[in-house]
């Protein structure tokens, strides 16, 4: 069997599965008298049906039912594909992964004690954020990871009749509920929602992903031949962490109060500790060695008796309850104290608790070498590095919970606070930047605050006071293990972050060691990035926090959403890598690592894609081991619904990192190639700028995509736009992909690029055929057009025209989407002439997976653009038949983002 063959077999296990799946939907709706519906089914009769059946709402909820049959097939195919390749072709064959890396690094000829080194330098995070993307409700969600599983269960080939018999009943049964839940929220969800959400997969799916993410990793280091004792235990291993963003972003959020930030740090960490008791429980049943048999260490029972003594009633009946079985007595005398961390009770002191995480790995630790001198090794590995492994990534905190607000809003909280404290010009927001650095290095070196505690000057005022006062509990009492970074969204300058330091002065946490992170945005905030970081570098505030740091690291986060809207695809990709390498070499030449926190979003326009080809196409040299990454939305659940799918991607994620890692940055830059860039580049802009800036833009835009739709929709508890105000800088960037992807433009992943390559291969002929050359060997470019053009094929000519004709300005019509079709034709011919091949003989996989969904796609699209025009005529008039439009277009907007596999 060669690679092809075995993924036309997985092409055909998709189709398989899909039309099992189905066929088990179909009797579900047979069985609740829905048999006209099955008309409709399977997808090849789809498109003449879907025109004459009379219930337009129960088609469109049918047909994104199908959708998500089809992605679960897809789903489960790619993970038995991946296990085939794998036996079959070897571990290294799976791209991104441990095996691959490893044997890249092993054909190199690198060190495995240099190899072991570096693996211990990786830190990964993946920041879990709600934004409105998730179009689903969460009850479905979970039908989706039930019947993904009875999927996976039917794959067993040994079930007998009546077992087969009973799997597909319980499909029936989930199939059944799915359809009387319905899809779509019709109220918001609430913030409650939406961390419970999180709180899923922190605690149910991570720590099992993790364990499992490292056996893959265990075995390509022994598959290769390396020394097993060089990854024995958590210590050796890359660190992966998690975040989240859930309680601690208020950027545009006005619900997010002070109370649900310390509600959801409480949350987080009463979470974990139950966790860890509950594994505590399973490792003191497991440690059964008896006294009678094993000489235990004295300086261990020593131990145990004191641990006793201390805890009085409570240690002696932990030790009474396991006579003569030293270490269950230890454990459960860990528990006595885990018991006392989690209820908060200090009253017998230090020892009494657990201060924090360090203190219980460290005991735990203690426990692991007492059994490797006993020669138990192999029982410390079995039972003892799970829960090791799982405090050095969860903590005692779960997930760290950054906190984000917009510098505008800072802005206005330090105006209300000076004019509260009778200052003469209190409108902060109308000083230079000289000014506000002459009055924030001043009283940066005071220790006073303004106001007196307790004092009320002003909304945005008391909402940053009110969560920052939280952070300061919160810290006092268990430290800052669960805080992330406080981040400040649209930096533009050096004052823009001193000010927190301000905040963190007057709430008492200036000298926390708080991680204060600059958010690059727009691209000239990307280019200006390298001088606001040397000078904040320099800064005596932060210069302090250098030297008490034992490894001070500097996080800064890159926005790929606003760089998108504000000059396309290409412009933001180029100046988002180039700030990349720039900002590395100014730290580095303050000696400073950076922390690179990638803003990425589901989607390609918003940095989506694969992540180990995200990792790969970043500058050489760049990545310092260290590394932040947020995983939004809908993406959540396509990432890590399911245990080897959660598995996979964290993998993809910890491989790339450490592959990326050991590049480094060439000697020389290719000057050549930055020129040619950064012309293509500003043409690129000069005509995506054409279409933003022309006067009727708005007039297209809000009739030829469905943006007022999705600003009443229930997705997400934040809304749509930051201020309330209707214009397209203060339009959040989810909506605005979101918008263009409904309507099947994909505007944002590609408008601009086409004419910009026509005319750059005639205004520079010998330099465009070196943009074919750097295809081959450069993965930015490579991995560049390919998202691009994935971007181009979900786009579909026929229903933009239908769009179009939304727009009642005949002239803005004619003139625009003619300029839009144009670039699409020129952008799918440029990619396919650099590329070398037509995109038909490339992208095998994507051309199967379209082929599925075209007809179901073309079908509700149309009913969509129906939907919208009736909407539009009637709701100034007709409140009552509006509404009845409104639900559909709801309805009719989730099926279709679950059959093109996203949103914004």
């Amino acid at each position: 069997m060669t690679k092809v063959s075995l993924q036309q077999k997985g092409f055909e296990k998709i189709k398989l599965d899909f039309q099992y799946l189905l066929s088990v939907f179909k009797e579900m709706l047979a069985s609740i008298g829905e048999s006209d519906l099955v008309d409709i089914l399977p997808f090849d009769k789809l498109d003449a049906a879907a025109k004459t059946y009379s219930s337009n709402e129960k088609m469109t909820q049918a047909i994104g039912i199908c959708f998500e049959l089809l992605n679960l097939a897809e789903e489960n195919a790619a993970t038995q594909y991946r296990r085939e390749s794998e036996t079959k072709f070897g571990i290294e064959t799976t791209r991104g992964s441990w095996g691959e890396t490893l044997h890249q690094w092993k054909t190199e000829g690198l060190d495995e004690q240099k190899i072991s080194e570096k693996l211990r330098e990786i830190l990964v995070m993946p920041v879990l954020t709600a934004h409105p993307t998730e179009a689903k409700r969460l009850t479905v969600l979970d039908i989706h990871r039930e019947l993904y599983l009875l999927l996976v269960k039917r794959e067993n080939p040994n079930w007998s009749t009546s077992e087969q018999a009973q799997l597909k009943q319980e499909m029936i049964s989930l199939m059944e509920r799915w359809w009387f839940t319905g899809e779509i929220y019709l109220q918001k969800p609430r913030l409650e929602d939406e961390r419970g959400n999180l709180m899923h997969y922190f605690v149910n799916v991570f720590p099992e992903a993790v364990r499992l993410t490292d056996q893959r990793l265990q075995h390509a280091w022994t598959t290769m031949g390396y020394a097993p004792e060089l990854l024995d235990w958590p210590e050796h291993f890359p660190v992966i962490k998690f975040g989240s963003w859930v309680g601690g972003d208020r950027d545009g959020h006005p619900f997010v109060t002070p109370e649900f930030t310390a509600s959801t740090l409480r949350l987080h960490r009463q979470a974990i500790l139950k966790v860890i008791q509950e594994q505590l429980f399973d490792l003191a049943a497991e440690l059964s060695i008896s006294s009678y048999i094993t000489s235990v260490p004295k300086g261990f029972l020593k131990d145990i008796e004191t641990m006793a003594k201390l805890f009085g009633e409570e240690g002696q009946k932990a030790v009474d309850r396991n006579p003569s079985e030293p270490f269950r007595q230890y454990v459960n005398l860990l528990l006595v104290r885990l018991n006392h961390t989690i209820e908060d009770n200090y009253t017998l002191g230090e020892a009494g608790y657990f201060e924090s995480s360090n203190d219980l790995l460290s005991e735990l630790q203690k426990l692991r070498q007492v059994l490797i001198d006993l020669g138990a090794k192999q029982m410390a590995k079995q039972w003892l590095f799970p829960i090791e492994r799982l405090i050095q990534c969860f903590g005692f905190h779960l997930a760290k919970l950054d906190i984000r607000q917009n510098s505008t809003y800072h802005e206005k909280a330090i105006s209300q606070m000076l004019a509260a404290s009778g200052y003469e010009d209190s409108n902060y927001g109308e000083w230079n930047e000289d000014k506000r650095l002459d009055f924030l290095n001043n009283e940066l070196t005071s220790n006073r605050p303004f106001l007196v505690s307790g004092t009320s000057c002003g909304l945005e005022a008391d909402n940053v006071l009110g969560y920052l006062r939280e952070v300061k509990l919160y810290v006092d009492l268990y430290g800052t293990e669960g805080i992330g970074s406080i981040i400040v969204s649209m930096t533009r300058s050096l004052s823009d972050l001193l000010l927190v330091y301000l905040f963190l002065r007057e709430v008492g946490l200036k000298d926390a060691r708080l991680m204060v992170a600059p958010l690059l945005e727009t691209i000239d905030d990307l280019n200006a990035g390298p001088d606001i970081l040397t000078s904040y570098l320099n800064h005596p505030v932060v210069k302090q926090q250098r030297v008490n740091s034992d490894s001070f690291t500097q996080e800064v986060m890159l926005g790929y959403s606003d760089s998108n809207k504000d000059g396309g695809i290409l412009t933001s990709r180029w100046n988002i890598y180039k700030a990349e390498e720039n900002l590395t070499k100014t730290a580095e030449a303050l000696g400073v690592k950076v922390c690179f926190f990638h803003g990425r979003g589901g989607t390609i326009s918003r940095g989506g894609g694969k992540v180990h080809r995200f990792l790969d196409s970043m500058p050489p040299g760049s990545l310092s081991g260290h590394i932040k990454m947020t995983v939004q939305g809908e993406t959540i659940a396509n990432q890590f619904a399911n245990r080897l799918t959660a598995t996979y991607n964290l993998e993809m994620f910890m491989a790339g990192t450490a592959r990326q890692t050991m590049k480094t940055a060439p000697k020389t830059k290719d000057t050549e190639l930055y020129n040619i860039m950064d012309t293509l580049a500003d043409m690129s802009r000069i005509n995506y700028r054409k279409l933003l800036d022309h006067p009727k833009f708005m007039d297209l835009y809000s009739h030829a995509t469905p943006i007022d739709v999705l600003e009443l929709s229930k997705i997400g508890s934040r809304p749509a736009r930051r201020t309330g105000q209707r214009t397209l800088n203060d339009l959040r960037s989810i909506p605005w992909v979101f918008s263009w992807s409904q309507s099947r433009f994909n505007l944002s992943g590609w408008f601009g690029l086409g004419a910009a390559l026509d005319e750059f291969q005639q205004e520079h002929p010998k330099d465009y055929e070196r943009l074919k050359k750097l295809a081959e060997d450069w993965p930015f470019w490579k991995y560049l057009l390919i998202q691009i053009e994935s971007n181009l094929m979900d786009s579909d000519i026929d229903i933009m025209k239908k769009f179009a004709e939304l727009i009642e300005d005949a002239q803005t019509k004619e003139e625009l989407i003619e300029l839009i079709i144009n670039d699409y034709h020129s952008c799918l011919q440029e990619i396919d002439d650099i590329l070398g091949e037509p995109v038909a003989t490339r992208r095998i996989s994507k051309m199967e997976d379209m082929k599925l969904r075209k007809l179901a796609l073309k079908s509700l699209s149309e009913l969509q653009v129906d939907y919208l025009k009736k909407w539009r005529t009637i709701r100034e008039t007709d409140a009552k038949q509006a509404d009845h439009y409104l639900v559909q277009l709801l309805i009719l907007i989730n099926a279709l983002s679950t059959g093109l596999k996203g949103t914004g």
